[in-house]
């Protein structure tokens, strides 16, 4: 059944909601250096304030989705909106350092309860299984294009204006969102719960406090231990502290969910291998696509002497080749399957890794020849592979379920540039990292077509 004009204005809803809150995560990250010298703060204290968005929200984001199952969607999505504008509205009149960061942690909340909420309602607004896999074909590129628009507005916004312009972004489509919502998304999903609403809250899954606790902890600890690896050893104890403590709550966590009634992540729930697989090429496509963005930001600027706008406008032709792939994406995954859209757009995606290594670098090549193929590849690339994996890790979950699988796609989406980020800096130079990036997604690819 094709889409109606209801269903087509909440996905527009839902789905820039969804751009924001990858937008604010790159929000600062190109006026990361003004920040630094306006508030006098130390490079391990900016380092911080990059990660703690990403921290709170990746950490709280299995917690989120088991609280959108059990109130409903729309009710988590309205409370995750009210944290996150407050947050973005904070940011900006921050005083000082101490502030903006607690807004930036702030933020990470609401946006933990917005992601699986969101594709909790979607799931109300397109009901049918096929209706259901289009409709995620296409949210799947909307986090690369949420990070692509954050890399280019707010360079262009802290270079005309001021880098606290960046957040009216995030609070305009938050007041627009809570304005528009009862409007435009059905009744029904005001009330909706994952397991059969309100009017049967006995089969509303129960809160695993514990669980929630431990992998909050877990992955937040882990997390800041590898992005601290930028500025310190993998042998640093402010490396080690934090890294291990990360891994050891969430070793305990396994045990813990093991052991639950009604756990927070059910371990059987990752045990399905289109899931895996589609969690897997999610995780690795963000971290493609967050490693180019930050050496290519940082190479334009200190190699080649950029400005910040001037570095912002090369990431255009990435975003246009991102658009047009991503419009097509959902009809190759209605005719060839996931699998096969996902694994080809890996290998697509690989050849723009492997060109921007042996050109992107060469600061003698000019950018129509070292850059834009490169640049072009990728983003074709990674639409297709973001678009396919979308729909395996949510391919054949039960609707009860649905703030759950939201919940760890999303997480997946959040930590891979994380961990994968931090490992490949660790084999040597820029170009080092980003032909090991290349061979990672050149593997992905293998397995897919192998699976």
């Amino acid at each position: 059944m094709a889409p109606t004009r209801s269903s087509r204005a909440a996905f527009v809803l839902l789905g820039g909601v969804q751009v924001t809150l990858i937008f604010t995560l790159a929000a600062v990250a190109v006026p990361l250096p003004g920040i630094g010298v306006e508030f006098g703060v130390r490079r391990e204290e900016l380092i911080l304030l990059s990660a703690a968005y990403g921290l709170t929200f990746a950490g709280l984001l299995l917690f989120g989705g088991r609280l959108a199952d059990r109130y409903g969607g729309q009710r988590a999505l309205t409370a995750g909106l009210l944290v996150f504008g407050l947050a973005s509205a904070a940011a900006p009149l921050a005083p000082g350092y101490g502030t903006l960061l607690a807004a930036r942690l702030s933020q990470g909340v609401g946006a933990a309860l917005i992601a699986p909420a969101a594709m909790a309602v979607l799931r109300t607004v397109f009901p049918s299984p096929a209706a259901y896999g289009g409709a995620m074909a296409t949210w799947g590129g909307l986090s690369v294009l949420g990070a692509t628009a954050g890399n280019l507005l707010s360079g262009v916004i802290s270079a005309l204006l001021s880098w606290r312009w960046a957040f009216a972004v995030p609070l305009t489509v938050t007041v627009a969102a809570l304005a528009l919502a009862p409007r435009v998304l059905p009744s029904g999903t005001r009330s909706h719960s994952g397991t059969g609403g309100p009017e049967h809250p006995a089969r509303r899954p129960r809160l695993d406090l514990p669980g929630a606790l431990l992998a909050t902890a877990g992955l937040a600890s882990a997390s800041y231990g590898l992005v601290l690896t930028d500025a310190w050893s993998w042998t640093s104890g402010r490396v080690l502290a934090p890294l291990v403590a990360g891994v050891v709550l969430l070793a305990i966590f396994v045990g813990v969910e093991r052991r639950a009634p009604d756990p927070l992540l059910p371990p059987r729930f990752l045990l399905d291998r289109r899931r895996a697989l589609g969690l897997a090429a999610t995780a690795l496509t963000a971290a493609g696509t967050a490693t180019v963005f930050v050496l290519f930001s940082l190479h334009l600027q200190d190699e080649r002497g950029w400005s910040a706008l001037r570095t912002s406008a090369a990431f255009v032709p990435f975003a246009v080749a991102l658009l047009a792939s991503g419009r097509g994406a959902g009809r190759l995954i209605g005719r060839y399957g996931a699998p096969l859209v996902t694994g080809a757009g890996l290998a697509v995606g690989a050849v723009g890794l492997v060109l921007l290594a042996l050109l992107g670098m060469n600061g003698t090549v000019p950018y129509a020849y070292g850059l834009l193929p490169g640049f072009v590849l990728l983003a074709t690339g990674v639409a297709a592979s973001f678009a396919g994996a979308a729909v395996l890790a949510t391919d054949r979950v039960p609707a009860e379920r649905t703030g759950l699988a939201g919940g760890v796609h999303n997480t997946a989406m959040e930590t891979g540039p994380t961990v994968v980020f931090a490992l490949v800096l660790g084999v040597g130079g820029d170009t080092a990292s980003l032909a090991v990036t290349a061979a990672l997604f050149g593997t992905a690819a293998l397995t897919l077509r192998l699976a």
